[in-house]
């Protein structure tokens, strides 16, 4: 096992690179101009100046090896000294910067994660905890009352789009029965019992949101590879020895039920960090979705690379901590 995750991060390297550039290379060849939400009245010259300025006048494969020593070679060296208090070198590097605030994009993105995680990794550790047992007990009682409103929900839930359920949260709980602030207020600070309810009411309605979305696509996938492993000749041995039936199913059927559903779940963590953008605008939320939204909306290339690379990063690594739980779930599974 050890072996194996060596030799696939080293392979990681070439993949992620090239991962990189592709997006390097999409986004310069787009037609965006950061100097299009300029005033018209701003001389051509004076534009062409803002643009030089930002390094748009050398080559475009000059500008990725920049991008990718910034990124890096720089941006680790900066975090180390930051966490260590050492000064490695001069100390004065060049950093991925945004064109629109020209502070560094990974100072940005550190500062928007906070409010990210607490709504959006929140919403999927609740919606993966709703879904495994619900998917249990649905495969397990298979066409009974159970099953057939969970798979009434289910179905709701992955068909009706995020927004349309935030909004629906937002007129019910907020504007009619005043339970819970529509607008997510980041800069809320907990510190005594009074502050940390509030944090918690203003994180119920976008982690249910983005959690009944997550639960429903994860109880289908659990409930299938249930019913998959029920009808198993292994399961009739098993009962056939005198096993309890809660031994059974929860030590036998649900661990190879589960190496399937892993996969939809490491996998997953990546999309919801993405699929989050529509969710954290509704609800206000001062997250990475917004802020790639606002570098979207304001042609800042730089915070765009960034963010979509780190996404890129996140599929790669959860797909490798995926297959390593393969091996953890399944003993017929060996990579050494």
């Amino acid at each position: 096992m050890f072996n194996y995750t060596i030799r696939r991060l080293i392979f990681t390297i070439p993949t992620l690179l090239f991962i990189s550039f592709v997006i390097f290379f999409i986004l310069d060849t787009a037609p965006n101009d950061p100097t299009g939400n300029l005033p018209l009245t701003i001389p051509p010259e004076v534009r062409e100046k803002i643009r030089i300025s930002l390094g748009l006048d050398k080559p475009m494969f000059f500008r990725y090896l920049l991008w990718c020593q910034q990124f890096f070679v720089n941006e680790p060296l900066n975090m180390i000294e930051q966490w260590f208090n050492i000064t490695i070198g001069d100390g004065d590097r060049l950093r991925v910067q945004s064109w629109a605030t020209r502070s560094p994009v990974v100072d940005l993105v550190v500062e928007r994660m906070p409010q990210t995680l607490w709504v959006v990794g929140m919403s999927y550790v609740v919606g993966i905890i709703i879904a495994i047992p619900i998917g249990v007990i649905s495969a397990y009682k298979q066409y009974s009352w159970f099953d057939q409103i969970g798979t009434f929900i289910s179905m709701l839930g992955f068909s009706v789009p995020t927004f349309f359920t935030g909004l629906l949260m937002i007129v019910i709980f907020s504007v009619n029965l005043h339970w819970f602030p529509s607008i997510y207020d980041t800069t809320h600070k907990v510190t005594d019992w009074g502050s940390f309810v509030f944090q918690v009411k203003q994180m119920i309605m976008p982690v249910m949101v983005l959690a009944f979305f997550n639960a429903a696509q994860l109880s289908r996938f659990m409930r299938a590879s249930m019913l998959d492993n029920l009808q198993q000749d292994y399961v009739r041995t098993a009962r056939a020895k005198g096993l309890k039936e809660r031994v059974v199913v929860l030590t036998h059927v649900l661990r190879n039920s589960l190496i399937p559903v892993v996969t939809v779940i490491a996998l997953g963590v990546p999309q919801v960090f993405g699929g989050a953008i529509i969710t954290e605008q509704i609800f206000k939320v001062n997250g990475l979705g917004q802020l790639l939204i606002i570098g979207i909306q304001g042609a800042d290339i730089p915070l765009v690379q960034t963010l979509t690379f780190i996404f890129a990063v996140l599929i790669v690594l959860f797909n490798l901590i995926a297959d390593i739980l393969y091996g953890l779930l399944d003993p017929r599974i060996r990579y050494d």
